[in-house]
């Protein structure tokens, strides 16, 4: 374990006097730099410095274990790894890395033959957009339909505050052009003439999707469509069928669509259905109507379709009924046929597959995979016009495996597989699928996977990662950096805890609002399950989350911190009550629909019952690493920074706390991949100094 008493003592953040207009005393609401989001006060950073200093004195020296690991973590790395060409405009496209470097290269070619044998023309090198910056993010790419030229939306600082470029693919050079403020989303008129991208306001909220004619003045730039509601986000894609720009703006709990002609020069786009309380949709063209997904008559929705030129709802017919027990998360399709991907109360993925018309899914034929536990996605790359779907599939011991889905002859051709360097073999590990009984009588899957020379005697060392918020599903995929623990005996369980949506979306409701505790619950009853079935043991889990599973972290260990031997919380959202008062943060006005308003007392008060941050007790904690961002525009730095200065200051154990804080990046960490194994690297080195993990 790692006893404080055996390091300096940690930097002690002094206390100021500050209340909150609620009446709740903060005294280290000064580590919130005022002139946010420019942090330059010199306390602040320095405070920051000192803790980052203190990480080198605890896990530095002579038994520093971080550099072994991270040689370990990077002989893994395919030093050549690329992505599958992608077809686009008429050529293909896919991802490559070169041995040694930080960062990708788009490359396209004219045939099928040059793109799989990784011969073609560089079309943009991050490596070089990267030179001499601290922190450098590819956050958007778009290719002109006449492949003339490529338009990127870049981050610098890791703020997400996004730069619009073009590149002329003739010249090689960039155009003189930057539009600032931009957030995601890029596409182009079919044309190559127009580029519509989104503007976000002064607290990062997209709200504005306007068209640039190439060659003229940006200030000149047309407004296509501005949201009013800054409880709505925007976001825009290219329709599969390429003749549509589709605006999407969503609530938790409400969406709408609009569309413009990508034809012509139009600017007024047309709403498919007006957006209504607790009504979600999503739709996409084919063969002349709208497939619509929705949850107008069922929490798990169902599939619709209405003729292109008349989308409303009062024309909707049903394609495929809802069900209890099966979720349509999302459909998809081409000319040729059209695609269901679904989770089923069982916790398990899968994808549908239906040829022809579009009157039901009464022919749809399921893509089977034999894994207890697994993750498939369906990705980009299936040409309008051709007959197979691009499917990606891996679990917690086999590496991903990239797919071609031959419709019509029913056939799965394997595209790529990957190699681990150093060899791996996915049959000296166990995958399993448990289920952890929760307090109020619900089922937790679990993923879990092992070395089959582990014995469940209760000895073995664990990590439990939990997310649990936003219906985002933890689907059970591979990380070759995983290795580096499952070959030293660690026992890794995915907790598919409510919040998420792995069970259908009643999971993800009974995991939001004024249900939100059921995520906590949750994730201590997989800990006890995993104890109660001979995995580990108290004092041997260590926990892990980022961002709002930072905020799992939090709840879990004030709730029960005697389970733990150690904790990680990434980036943690953990001063729940004071973010989500503040509305001029970027996400809180987006958050009520996730977390509720603290305004209306009755969420107050839950809030309060669970924020991390307000419910720090004087009671023993694990050794815990917390991490933060300098620029993180989604969780502020000062949440975990005020976070650690309160544990350390009420804590009555002798267990080390780390504070690091990325200076020179945001939410997703160091950027380039070399960079991001230093903190991994890091994270395991202080999980075996906690656990008592040699080797």
């Amino acid at each position: 374990m790692l006893r404080q008493s055996a390091f300096p003592p940690p930097p002690a953040a002094g206390k100021k006097p500050f209340t909150h207009p609620d009446g709740r005393p903060d005294p280290w609401a000064w580590l919130r730099d005022p002139g946010y989001p420019e942090v330059t006060d010199a306390e602040v950073l320095g405070y920051l410095t000192q803790e980052n200093a203190y990480v080198e004195t605890v896990l530095g020296g002579g038994d520093d274990r971080r550099p072994a690991l991270l040689a370990e973590l990077k002989r893994r790395v395919i030093e050549d790894e690329r992505t599958p060409p992608e077809w686009e405009h008429g050529v293909w496209l896919w991802g490559r890395f070169q041995p040694g470097q930080q960062y990708g290269q788009t490359c396209l070619a004219g045939s099928l033959e040059e793109a799989k044998a990784n011969r073609g023309t560089v079309i943009l090198d991050q490596n070089a957009r990267a030179e001499g910056l601290p922190y450098y993010a590819l956050r958007g790419l778009a290719l002109a339909p006449d492949r003339q030229f490529l338009a990127v939306l870049e981050d610098t600082d890791g703020s997400e505050r996004l730069t619009l470029r073009v590149k002329d693919l003739k010249t090689g050079a960039f155009l003189p052009l930057e539009i600032g403020e931009c957030t995601y989303g890029l596409e182009w008129s079919n044309d190559s003439r127009r580029i519509f991208y989104v503007k976000q306001d002064s607290q990062q909220r997209p709200r504005w999707v306007y068209a640039h004619t190439l060659g003229s003045d940006p200030a000149t730039d047309v407004l296509i469509y501005h949201e009013a509601d800054p409880t709505f986000y925007l976001g825009i894609e290219r329709s599969a069928s390429g003749r549509y720009l589709v605006i999407s703006v969503a609530q938790k709990t409400a969406s709408e669509q609009w569309i413009l002609s990508l034809e012509g020069t139009g600017t007024q786009p047309r709403c498919l259905n007006p957006r209504r309380a607790n009504h979600e949709y999503g739709a996409f063209d084919r063969n002349g109507e709208w497939l619509i997904l929705t949850n107008d008559r069922h929490p798990n929705f169902r599939v619709v379709r209405a003729p292109i030129d008349a989308p409303e709802e009062a024309g909707w017919q049903e394609v495929v009924p809802p069900s209890d027990g099966v979720f349509i998360e999302s459909i998809g399709g081409t000319r040729h046929f059209w695609w269901l991907a679904e989770r089923t109360d069982e916790a398990r993925k899968r994808v549908r597959i239906v040829t022809g018309g579009q009157t039901s899914d009464s022919a749809a034929e399921e893509v089977t995979f034999p894994d207890a536990a697994y993750a498939l996605w369906v990705l980009p790359g299936s040409n309008w016009d051709g007959t197979s779907l691009r499917l990606r599939y891996e679990t917690l011991a086999r590496p991903k495996t990239y797919f071609d889905y031959h419709v019509g002859s029913k056939r799965l051709e394997i595209l790529q597989q990957t190699d681990i360097p150093g060899g791996h073999n996915p049959d000296e590990y166990i995958v399993e699928r448990l289920w952890a009984p929760a307090p109020d009588g619900e089922r937790v899957p679990l993923s879990v996977v092992r070395r089959r020379d582990v014995a469940l005697d209760g000895t073995a060392p664990t990590l439990l990662y939990g997310y649990g918020s936003y219906g985002a599903s933890m689907d059970a995929a591979f990380s070759t950096n995983r290795l580096s623990l499952l070959n030293r005996g660690f026992v890794y369980a995915l907790a598919h805890i409510r919040g998420g949506e792995e069970r259908g979306r009643r999971w993800y409701e009974d995991g939001k609002f004024l249900k939100k505790k059921n995520t906590f619950t949750d994730f201590i009853a997989a800990a006890e399950h995993l104890i109660a079935q001979g995995y580990s043991q108290k004092g041997r889990i260590g926990c892990m989350g980022g961002s709002a599973g930072g905020m799992l972290m939090g709840a879990v260990l004030n709730l029960r911190p005697d389970l733990w031997g150690a904790s990680v919380a990434q980036v943690p959202f953990v001063d729940v009550l004071s973010t989500m008062l503040d509305d001029s943060l970027p996400l809180t006005a987006f958050e009520y629909e996730e977390w509720g308003n603290p305004n209306d007392p009755a969420y107050y008060a839950y809030m309060q019952s669970y924020s991390p941050y307000d419910q720090v007790a004087a009671q023993a904690y694990p050794p815990t690493l917390i991490t933060a961002g300098l620029s993180d525009p989604r969780v502020t730095y000062w949440e975990p920074a005020k976070w650690a200065a309160k544990l350390r200051a009420t804590k009555t154990d002798d267990s080390v706390l780390l504070l690091r804080t990325e200076m020179s990046a945001g939410h997703g960490g160091a950027s380039g991949r070399y960079k991001a194994l230093e903190e991994i690297a890091e994270t395991y080195a202080f999980l075996f100094k906690a656990l008592g993990i040699a080797g």
